[in-house]
């Protein structure tokens, strides 16, 4: 299913997008404590939403090269 394969890119965007915006900011204003706070989300969205989207991938049968 092709929502299953947009939720597998958004959740690796979760996982490796939002802390390279973040490690941006926190190089640029030297405030280390936003890249901190946002590893901790990033993890736990984008860990769970990855899961959740290779459970429902490989229940449905679709092929596992996403990439």
């Amino acid at each position: 299913m092709k929502n299953n394969k947009l939720a597998f890119f958004v959740s690796l965007f979760a996982l490796i997008g939002f802390p390279i915006i973040f490690l941006i900011l926190s190089l640029a204003t030297g405030q280390w404590g936003y890249l901190g706070w946002s590893l901790i989300s990033s993890l736990t969205a984008g860990l769970t939403g990855l899961f959740a989207s290779l459970y429902h991938i490989k229940k449905d049968g679709e092929s596992t090269d996403l990439i």
